[in-house]
C-alpha cells in the first residue's frame, strides 16, 4: 500500500506520542530495579511499550515503502518526516481541553 508523505508524518507523530507515554510512565513509576512495580504498573508499562514498538515499526516500514515507491534514499525520506514531525501543528480544539483562567489576584 502506497503511503503519502502526510501519512508518514502522522505515523511518526503517533509513534512519538507513544514513546512520550512510555517515558512518562517510566518517570512516574521510577526504575523497576529501584522499587518493585505493582502488577498494574507493569501491565500498563508493557502495554504502552508494545504500542510504541508497534507504531514505530509501522512508521519505519511505511518510510521504507515510500522511499522505494518514490525512488529516493530511505534516509532522506526519514529525515524529511522527522523534520516535519518537529514542526508544531495547530491544536485540534476538540482534543485540547479548555482550562479556566485563574481569578485575578485579590479575589
Amino acid at each position: 500500500m502506497a503511503h503519502t508523505f502526510e501519512e508518514l508524518v502522522e505515523k511518526q507523530r503517533a509513534a512519538d506520542e507513544a514513546h512520550a507515554r512510555v517515558e512518562e510512565l517510566r518517570d512516574a513509576y521510577g526504575a523497576p530495579t529501584a522499587a518493585p512495580w505493582s502488577e498494574t504498573q507493569t501491565d500498563t508499562y508493557e502495554t504502552a511499550w508494545r504500542a510504541w514498538r508497534d507504531l514505530a515499526r509501522d512508521a519505519q516500514a511505511a518510510v521504507t515503502e515510500h522511499a522505494k515507491d518514490e525512488n529516493k534514499p530511505r534516509n532522506d525520506i526519514e529525515a524529511e518526516v522527522k523534520a516535519k514531525t518537529k514542526t508544531p501543528t495547530s491544536p485540534d480544539p476538540k482534543k485540547t481541553p479548555s482550562t479556566p483562567e485563574a481569578p485575578p489576584e485579590g479575589e
